[in-house]
């Protein structure tokens, strides 16, 4: 470093603290990927975005349909913030898919969507899926974990067998969730929010929201 007059020159180029750089990435939200196709159940769409927003994650509501505006199963509509195949090179902290028939099947047969989950589940990043979804898209691409709840009609049971576990809303094992429908949708979402930030926000989470966690 040298002095020219009153003016200071260091003698190295200004170099960006690294701390700094930690800090600004801890402070960046969690990125969430909620897949919806036609005939995915709205309940449990709402539920899972509305409640990680709340927690203060980016949800991306992604497309398997083509369009943007996709019609959910009793009708509702909704607009895609994408289609799926933009999020294909993108990194997600969780990827929760709602179910609904035949909405799930068209999750399942979304190839685009099949690798983000089989990408997801191989970096032991948060896989979930609730209602139909857990047999219907976890069943068929190999990713149910040892234990898991699906709504309980006898033809997503059969497909869970084993590893199907009763009375359950909602089932944790490593880093898949899975859920069992509508009504235990809030308690699904706040499992993921549980475990991207905490049993303390998911409780805090919960209070707020007038419901319980489980």
């Amino acid at each position: 470093s040298r002095r020219v007059g009153s003016t200071f020159f260091p003698s190295q180029p200004w170099v960006r603290s690294p701390h700094r750089r930690r800090a600004r990435r801890a402070m960046a939200a969690l990125k969430v990927l909620v897949p919806i196709a036609e005939d995915s159940e709205e309940i449990e769409t709402a539920c899972i975005t509305d409640t990680l927003v709340r927690a203060g994650a980016a949800v991306t509501v992604a497309s398997v349909s083509g369009d943007l505006q996709v019609k959910m199963s009793r009708g509702l509509k909704i607009v895609a913030d994408c289609k799926i195949e933009d999020c294909a090179d993108k990194e997600w902290d969780a990827i929760a898919c709602p179910g609904g028939m035949p909405g799930a099947e068209r999750l399942r047969d979304s190839k685009a969507l099949e690798e983000l989950l089989r990408k997801q589940a191989s970096a032991s990043k948060v896989t979930a899926a609730v209602c139909a979804s857990p047999a219907v898209i976890f069943g068929s691409h190999g990713l149910l974990p040892g234990r898991a709840v699906c709504y309980p009609a006898p033809k997503f049971v059969e497909i869970l067998g084993e590893k199907h576990v009763a009375d359950a809303p909602v089932v944790l094992d490593g880093h898949i969730i899975t859920g069992t429908g509508p009504g235990t949708s809030l308690q699904f979402a706040l499992k993921i929010v549980e475990k991207l930030y905490g049993q303390e926000k998911a409780e805090e989470l919960a209070k707020a929201m007038l419901t319980t966690t489980a």
